[in-house]
């Protein structure tokens, strides 16, 4: 482990921010390009990525570590404790001096705060809570910030930063307690679940009292504590800490809660990781599960080679298959099985769940209900809300669909309009798929460009094949 000492705040910025890149629960935009001389500005400042907020506004955040030292030893992690590492901590303090220099200088909208465990995950969460009732209280900075909690401290250290923070997350880090059991011995499933339950049950109980009379959310007000909440408070030291609080309307996390994944570190199918992942929002109402393809950066023999790079493909089939979960009313059980536990290579997951279920289509868009059009490929949510919308004054035809941004070059394959597909065609899953994959564009990146789904016989009918571009 390697300490400096009088370190600047720039050096720590370049240390911290790119420590904190392996944190994917924001989307990162993953460019790095210089100033041409011709144009103001360039994208090689650190510490800067993006997410999206619920009506669809891109918010720049300053993405940090508050420290990369670390008490634990994950075999995964760059800042585990045996790497000799140069190793840098914020102030909280300093943390807020960045955070609002940048802001007033219009580089960022919100913070992005996480952090290694420092001396201990109580002392850590002290740490990060001072940061952020320095910002919201000392400096009133009302912009967005999302903040890491950490597992095993205290419940209470929990439930005041989620009254300052409007995002939090928890990183299950692995899909399964026996690869955490692997790779990160000193962690235990359940202490990394207590602190999701514990907000999430906050976040319900604020809820019940929104526009309630005679009932405020106020900081260090006791009264609307439930019943689970009081039990794990009241056998806490920091209970005074917990009321001593300055009170002040607030939102509890009002943006939510999400959690992280590594993937391709051990051995968990993707029907696994996606059996997990429809688990914790279904019964812990997160709002994102992100996944992190495994990058071995210890180069460390009880881990998986990455020589071929990471699971990039494998990670985005699984986001979108996440989509269709979340968005599309599918269920893993549908896209996968025990059988079948892996996503296909060629085809994203909605055409290949289509191209098993042939005995469904063609559907007639004119007639079909809005869950069945969700479960046509090239069809999204917009336009099957448009679709509903405009066939209440007429029926549609392709150049109607068209117009309405459907992919008619994965959707002509399983639609019918007034009664007709767009033109004759064979379904069977063989022909279609050799259509959909005639296009190389649509393949991939990384798989091979000459690849074809199924080797043609003299026997195939070539009068029913067509090249749809």
């Amino acid at each position: 482990m390697i300490f400096q000492e009088d370190m600047t705040i720039q050096r720590k910025l370049e240390i911290l921010s790119d420590a904190a890149k392996y944190d994917v629960a924001c989307t990162s935009s993953g460019v790095d390009r210089k100033g041409n001389g011709s144009g103001m500005g360039n994208s090689l400042a650190c510490g800067i990525c993006h997410t999206f907020s619920a009506d669809g506004r891109c918010i720049s955040l300053l993405k940090i570590l508050f420290t990369n030292e670390c008490i634990f030893d994950c075999k995964y992690c760059i800042n585990r404790s045996s790497n000799d590492i140069v190793r840098a901590s914020f102030t909280p303090q300093e943390v807020c001096e960045l955070t609002m220099e940048f802001y007033r200088r219009n580089y960022i909208e919100g913070l992005f705060l996480s952090s290694g465990i420092l001396v201990s995950p109580n002392h850590t969460m002290e740490l990060l809570l001072q940061t952020l009732v320095l910002l919201r209280e000392k400096h009133h900075f009302n912009g967005y910030i999302h903040c890491k909690a950490i597992p095993g401290a205290d419940p209470v250290l929990i439930e005041m930063l989620g009254w300052y923070a409007d995002r939090m997350s928890v990183n299950l880090e692995l899909p399964t307690a026996d690869s955490l059991r692997e790779l990160a011995p000193h962690k235990k499933r359940k202490n990394i679940l207590k602190p999701i339950r514990q907000i999430q049950l906050r976040r319900e109980n604020e809820k019940e009292y929104l526009g309630l009379p005679n009932k405020q959310i106020l900081l260090g007000k006791s009264d609307i504590i439930d019943s689970d909440m009081k039990e794990v408070i009241s056998a806490n030291t920091s209970l005074q800490l917990y009321q001593s609080t300055p009170k002040m309307k607030r939102r509890f996390v009002p943006a939510g809660q999400s959690t992280q994944m590594i993937i391709g570190a051990t051995k968990e199918s993707d029907y696994q990781i996606m059996s997990v992942a429809e688990a914790l929002y279904k019964n812990f109402n997160l709002k994102r599960v992100f996944f992190s393809a495994f990058m071995n950066v210890n180069q460390d023999n009880r881990l998986p080679s990455t020589e071929e790079g990471p699971p990039l493909l494998r990670e985005h089939r699984l986001y979108q298959a996440d989509w269709l979960i979340r968005f599309y009313g599918f269920q893993t059980k549908e896209l996968l099985s025990e059988e079948k536990p892996y996503f296909n290579v060629l085809l994203d997951p909605k055409c290949d769940w289509a191209l098993r279920h042939l005995e469904m289509f063609p559907v007639e868009v004119n007639k079909a209900d809005y869950y069945t059009l969700l479960k046509v490929p090239g069809i999204g949510t917009n336009s099957v809300r448009k679709i509903m919308m405009a066939r209440k004054n007429a029926s549609l035809d392709f150049a109607d669909l068209k117009r309405m941004g459907v992919v008619l070059k994965r959707a002509v394959y399983f639609i019918t309009c007034k009664g007709r597909m767009m033109y004759p065609m064979r379904l069977d899953e063989d022909t279609i798929t050799r259509q959909l994959l005639s296009d190389k564009k649509q393949l991939p990146h990384g798989v091979d460009q000459s690849i074809t789904y199924k080797q043609l016989t003299l026997f195939d009918d070539f009068n029913l094949n067509f090249n749809v571009n």
